[in-house]
């Protein structure tokens, strides 16, 4: 009994866990409802996929921008002062989104919005380290991984039921309750956290360069869908800004080592490097296909947007189920083995909708999204742990600011490649359900080649199998 007694949690501790969770539940749920609504966002600006897609993307690309604003202000600042402003920010940005009166200003929003929550989402978690302690982490992270579980199952089924019985922009303004009541409670119960380093500098010029090259990378590939021409000048142009972004980075990062947010020197490391170029593919092989399904039931299967949104649970159970075998998958046989047969279990989830139609059965159609949702939910988290391997404990910050802002980036090229295929299929032929739905399918092809792609960085991440042998 008294080991027992010695393994509970301080009461103070797990009440500071569910408080920060509370604060993470809007953007959690929001990442995932706002995709429900890309067909009524279509309908109601009249904009065309490539278009709209930017809703979905310009929020991840923010979110991973943010991520090194995150770890830089909780040196600077009181933690407990940033959670708020946090919150406070994606509250408002919340608000503004729901009273969007064009396509631009919703972006713009998006915007706010996606930066706020990755102020909010990494936070949260160093925020736990802070009160916690390493040690108690494993126990907390049941509490604090709750958010993160139920998003996929949860997000689209009320994003469903909002935008079938009310309107789309009350995707945005349900986070107001929630937000004011997440704010109350955070303000007033919530400890403050003294800054670790008042000193730290900030790489300004590495971020813009980032955020820079990635977005001149992502608008250039959209300007296709609006060409015939896949050479058309603004495509050149765009990837060309893309490029020389990519050129002056890498020279900066060269000769300023020290300051740089993503240092040269952690591509040293075999399993960084693999880490990194597997988490740019698993963005658009995984994320991609997010934006297109929920499109797929709405407008190959003629469905209403909650039944989508129910249509989706079976991809969000199989994600809910291998995630407590994970861990434990990873530490018997390394990252290697495990993303391997993640990427097989998900090309075989994601394949077959390179030929499902209005005609096939949902009973099919639901097993392989439960499929799919096995090998999605195996992939990311051995990527980004195998990401620190032989690493210093001074690089693993970078590391990890590194591995947030390129799995975002991935995300928002997902949806970006995927939305201008389809849309770019649709270009110059008559709108009918048999030419739309060859563009899904399309799109549906293109992401399981590129989970098959991610074969390749895969053999270079961690194997302890053979190292036991």
């Amino acid at each position: 009994m008294i080991g027992k007694r010695e393994e509970k949690l301080p009461k103070e501790l797990v009440n500071i866990a569910l408080l920060l969770v509370l604060g993470a539940i809007a953007p959690m749920l929001d990442s995932t409802m706002v995709n429900i609504a890309v067909n009524d966002l279509e309908k109601d600006f009249h904009s065309s996929l490539d278009t709209i897609q930017w809703v979905v993307t310009g929020y991840v690309l923010a979110t991973g921008i943010a991520v090194p604003f995150s770890g830089w202000l909780v040196n600077r600042f009181d933690g407990k002062s940033i959670y708020v402003s946090a919150q406070f920010l994606f509250f408002i940005s919340s608000i503004l989104s729901g009273i969007s009166w064009n396509i631009e200003s919703l972006i713009m929003f998006r915007l706010v919005q996606g930066f706020s929550a990755g102020l909010i989402i990494p936070l949260l978690t160093t925020l736990l380290v802070q009160a916690a302690g390493q040690d108690n982490m494993g126990k907390l992270m049941s509490i604090v991984g709750m958010p993160i579980i139920l998003g996929p199952i949860l997000g689209p089924v009320i994003g469903g039921f909002f935008v079938d019985y009310l309107s789309w922009r009350w995707i945005f303004f349900i986070n107001v309750p929630i937000g004011m009541i997440a704010l109350y409670l955070i303000y007033k119960n919530l400890p403050s956290f003294s800054p670790d380093n008042k000193q730290k500098k900030f790489d300004w010029l590495g971020i813009l360069l980032l955020g820079g090259l990635s977005a001149s990378f992502i608008y250039g590939i959209t300007t296709v869908a609006s060409s015939s021409d896949l050479a058309n000048f603004k495509t050149i142009a765009f990837l060309g800004v893309g490029v020389v972004l990519t050129i002056v980075y890498i020279i900066y990062a060269f000769v300023q080592p020290k300051n740089a947010i993503v240092p040269l020197s952690l591509f040293r490391f075999r399993s960084f490097t693999a880490s990194i170029c597997a988490l740019f593919l698993a963005g658009i092989g995984t994320n991609g296909p997010m934006l297109l399904l929920p499109l797929f039931f709405q407008n190959i299967r003629r469905d209403t947007v909650i039944l989508a949104g129910l249509a989706l649970i079976p991809q969000g159970l199989g994600m809910l189920i291998v995630r407590p075998l994970i861990g434990k998958m990873i530490d018997q046989i390394g990252a290697k083995i495990v993303v391997m047969f993640a990427i097989v279990i998900t090309f075989i989830g994601t394949f077959p909708f390179a030929w499902f139609s209005q005609n096939t059965g949902y009973w099919l159609i639901a097993i392989a999204l439960f499929i799919r949702g096995i090998g999605v939910g195996g992939i990311t988290i051995p990527i980004m742990a195998d990401a620190y391997t032989g690493l210093s404990k001074s690089q693993i910050p970078q590391a990890s600011i590194a591995t947030r802002i390129i799995q975002n980036i991935g995300g928002a090229f997902g949806s970006a490649v995927l939305a201008t295929i389809v849309a770019n299929r649709m270009d110059h032929v008559v709108p009918n359900l048999a030419h739309l739905t060859s563009a899904y399918q399309s799109g549906f092809l293109v992401a399981s080649m590129l989970m098959v792609a991610m074969f390749i960085p895969s053999l270079f991440l961690t194997n302890k199998v053979k190292s036991k042998a």
